[in-house]
């Protein structure tokens, strides 16, 4: 079974223009390894630990979860998510009936 995550880092990286080493370099990867890294990651060759991931994430300056999304709607919520303010978040918890206290 093929990760998600390869798919959600490519759409990521490309969504920020960088390269596949500006993200490694950028994630704490060793400079002579880090586009070769980023490139298996994005085929699936190799899947990367959650640290490895959240450091990903960081470098992108998304949520880890958006790579482990499954389903394209939620990744594009998870996104969106991301980017609004917690007094907004909260009123959209509240609305749906999710206890929001944990923000």
């Amino acid at each position: 079974m093929s990760s998600v995550l390869g798919k959600r880092l490519k759409e990521a990286r490309l969504r920020t223009g960088l390269s596949q080493a500006q993200v490694g370099i950028n994630a704490g990867l060793d400079q002579s390894v880090a586009s070769a890294r980023i490139n298996q990651y994005e085929r699936n060759v190799h899947v990367p630990g959650f640290a490895v991931a959240e450091q990903l994430a960081k470098a992108l300056k998304i949520p880890a979860a958006y790579f482990y999304a499954v389903d394209d709607g939620l990744a594009a919520w998870i996104l969106a998510y991301a980017k609004i303010p917690v007094s907004t978040r909260r009123s959209i918890l509240e609305e749906a009936g999710v206890d929001p206290r944990h923000l």
